[in-house]
């Protein structure tokens, strides 16, 4: 296979935030602790290594009960298990629930996880690194995952629903089942990915359990682990975390100082999130709803549910699994319950990563190296023949439309167009 790369900048798709920050930036350092680079992981390491033994002693049982029905290849059952030892480190990728995988980058976050575990144990043999997938179960926008494209076609689940995705019911899935597999022909490839479909989805019970099924089918002989963070024992160790969101507003007051000096800047980048007072949904009976505190009461958004501080305060303790945090937070409760060195992502994650540093600074949790995931775009020999005996270069196709216009009529009549 030939592989061509193209530097990101020179795609069009990432926003000027992104390219100066891969460029490394002066006006963005103090947004973030280290770029990636050898030296600068080994120095992560050395700043993750009072990652706390209990919360190692925590992940490790908490991962042994979400893959007890699910056949591990050697590889992950190893990671599991060297997630107790002090020289072990993670890589995280995190995605939505997206129907059989949605957007093909999906498997690019995973892939480029991988690869910087392999490429980390190289440079560093003492220690171990372990790819990380989270699996975005608490998320709560359906429209966004509930369909996947095949053949031109959008093959989507209807479906009523409220609250956190996760555990949400595969009841249904059977006629998209029946439509994807009319779609297919009979090869020996269009079988499996049938069959990969089939038992994913027809055959458990809700969306989570489906996706974690898939993932460890795509990319468990690579010794991937897979996170369902929706975990009372995990949650746990989040409480002190949410009680200085409730009574400080700390990640409000911490991330909104962040916005203030970027919208300073003279790039004028644009802000990806808004922090919200309190950045906690509280969740109960498939309700996932906002805590909102008005003069000393906590409220959940759109329910007639309320708490006083010290009931809400005696709720957090006694059901930590309640509180679900945002897109602000969950980034912070990632760090906290992982040995965590790189959060991969892409351009719009890294965007909002980049509003956080000093609130994980006031939290006093290591802030991780961010690396944007990898792109690729594959075609066909059919395709690049076509490109050629047209003078088309790879790096054309991402010239906006008028501009590749005017490159052609150059290229043609030699005349420069304004």
């Amino acid at each position: 296979m030939e592989v061509e790369s193209i530097p990101f900048k020179s795609t069009g798709y990432f926003s000027d935030l992104i390219c100066d920050y891969l460029e490394g930036k002066e006006s963005l350092q103090p947004f973030y602790e280290r770029l990636p680079g050898i030296q600068r992981f080994k120095e992560q390491i050395a700043v993750k290594q009072s990652f706390p033994a209990a919360h190692r002693k925590v992940l490790y049982t908490v991962l042994g009960d979400q893959y007890k029905d699910i056949q591990m290849s050697g590889d992950t059952k190893v990671n599991i298990s060297l997630l107790q030892e002090p020289s072990t480190f993670t890589v995280v990728t995190g995605h939505q629930l997206n129907l059989f995988t949605g957007p093909l980058y999906f498997l690019y976050k995973i892939i480029s996880t991988i690869n910087l575990t392999k490429q980390l144990k190289l440079s560093n043999p003492e220690s171990n690194f372990v790819p990380i997938y989270w699996m975005a179960t608490e998320d709560h926008d359906f429209h966004e995952i509930n369909y996947f494209n095949y053949k031109g076609k959008k093959l989507q689940w209807n479906k009523k629903v409220s609250g956190a995705v996760g555990p949400l019911s595969t009841e249904g899935l059977e006629a998209i089942y029946d439509a994807f597999s009319n779609e297919m022909g009979n090869s020996v490839n269009a079988n499996r990915l049938r069959e990969l479909f089939k038992s994913a989805y027809l055959e458990h019970d809700n969306l989570t359990e489906a996706t974690r099924y898939l993932a460890n089918e795509l990319f468990g002989e690579y010794g991937l682990v897979i996170l369902d963070g929706n975990d009372r024992e995990l949650k746990q160790l989040l409480v002190p975390y949410v009680e200085k969101d409730l009574l400080e507003n700390k990640s409000f007051k911490k991330v909104s100082s962040t916005i203030d000096q970027l919208q300073a800047l003279p790039e004028n980048y644009g802000i990806q999130v808004n922090p919200r007072e309190i950045n906690y949904f509280y969740v109960i009976d498939g309700v996932r709803e906002r805590l909102i505190e008005r003069d000393g009461m906590f409220y959940v958004n759109d329910t007639s549910i309320s708490f006083s501080k010290e009931a809400i305060l005696d709720e957090l303790k006694n059901y930590p699994e309640r509180f679900s945090p945002n897109v602000v937070t969950r980034p912070l409760y990632q760090e906290v319950i992982l040995p965590n060195l790189c959060y991969i992502g892409g351009g719009g994650e890294l965007a909002y990563w980049l509003q956080l540093k000093e609130m994980f600074v006031a939290m006093k949790v290591p802030f991780p190296v961010l690396l944007l995931r990898n792109s690729a775009l594959v075609i066909t020999a059919k395709q690049k023949e076509k490109l050629q005996k047209m003078n088309i270069g790879l790096s054309d196709l991402f010239l906006k439309q008028s501009s590749f216009i005017n490159k052609k009529i150059r290229e043609i009549s030699n005349i420069d167009i304004d």
